[in-house]
């Protein structure tokens, strides 16, 4: 609807998160700027061969950038984290400690590069076993769900789709997962993935500005079928600062599809434009976007009153079904020859099935 409302000149159509705001996750914010001075204190103490202050550090470091995924957009900082620490414990005769740190190193990001000049050849070839060993071969599946549903899903930094959704088969080991939806405080959080499937639910917290929109749903949605103003979609677009809008309704119909209601209304006075009723039974062939961009056509040009505009299309193919010529041609594509017969008082004789196709 949105890029169908685009195509009309003098109209601006605006993103949910301007509608809504999506303000990030202030405590994160600051676990953030706490773990990357963590991360400076651990390294000049791994510069000087203090493992014992360095490990005491990188505890509390890891557990800062742990809260601060909400706020991270790559894994960087939990990264470099999680390999200094591997090392430091290499280094204090703690190999199998080590090796679980660097299995989540490799969950988090499996191509994440050691550095010669700070690590030495032993414990990159202590990366290097692990890479090949059972554990970094195992796989897991992870189902993230939110209230309310529809947010966006990351995983370490990377988009995925929208919740609920199921994680791919993923590396044992961490996973950032983080969410955002307009209108609700970005969220992150760390996974432990296992071969067993797990389950995550996130608690999304609305801002201000979604919570009056929230609170006005059920009164538009009951006032959208009617022809009357309605009061309260004037009361939502003083809230969402929008003087037109495409409100509807959608109703799932079970095998019989799915029915949208929808009515074009100026959110000004709350008076009813224009308004449609569709049953959608599906995507195939990309059939909805069409069903979409028409549906705005529609309720647009009549209730800005200029009546449905029908747009030439450049297809020349477009309206034909192939069977036109079927009467007029012969199998052979030659021009149409007409020829009298005379009745036999057969009644399907001369027919071919295809008349009124």
């Amino acid at each position: 609807m949105n890029e169908a409302l685009e195509q009309f000149a003098g109209f601006t159509v605006k993103k949910p998160e301007e509608l809504f705001g999506m303000p990030p996750d202030d405590e994160a914010a600051a676990s953030l700027k706490r773990g990357q001075k963590g991360l400076e204190e651990s390294l000049e103490a791994y510069n000087a061969r203090d493992y014992d202050d360095a490990e005491r550090k990188l505890r509390a470091t890891l557990k800062e950038l742990q809260g601060a995924v909400g706020a991270m957009g790559s894994c960087v900082e939990l990264c470099e984290a999680t390999a200094l620490y591997a090392a430091v414990l290499y280094l204090r005769g703690d190999t199998e400690e080590a090796k679980l740190n660097l299995v989540d190193l490799m969950a988090l990001n499996p191509t994440f590069e050691l550095s010669t000049k700070r690590y030495n050849k032993d414990f990159i070839a202590l990366r290097a076993t692990v890479a090949t060993s059972r554990s970094s071969s195992l796989r897991g599946t992870v189902t993230v769900k939110t209230q309310p549903l529809g947010a966006r899903v990351y995983l370490d930094g990377e988009f995925q789709g929208y919740t609920p959704f199921t994680l791919p088969a993923m590396q044992v080991g961490k996973h950032m997962i983080k969410l955002s939806r307009p209108g609700f405080r970005q969220h992150g959080q760390i996974i432990e993935v296992t071969p067993d499937d797990a389950e995550i639910t996130a608690e999304l917290s609305p801002t201000n500005n979604y919570k009056k929109y929230d609170s006005q749903l059920d009164k538009v949605a009951s006032e959208i079928v009617k022809t009357t103003p309605s009061p309260s979609s004037v009361t939502l677009g003083k809230a969402l600062s929008i003087d037109r809008g495409l409100l509807g309704t959608v109703k799932d119909l079970g095998p019989n599809g799915t029915e949208l209601v929808v009515g074009f209304f100026d959110l000004r006075d709350g008076k009813k434009l224009a308004g449609r009723r569709i049953v959608l039974q599906g995507d195939e062939f990309g059939q909805e976007k069409q069903e979409m961009s028409r549906l705005v056509n529609y309720l647009v040009n009549n209730g800005m009153g200029g009546g449905e505009q029908k747009v030439k299309a450049s297809d020349p193919l477009e309206n034909r079904h192939g069977m036109e010529e079927w009467n007029g041609e012969d199998q052979g594509g030659r021009g149409r020859q007409v020829t009298e017969k005379k009745k036999k008082g057969d009644p399907l004789d001369g027919v071919n099935g295809t008349e009124d196709w």
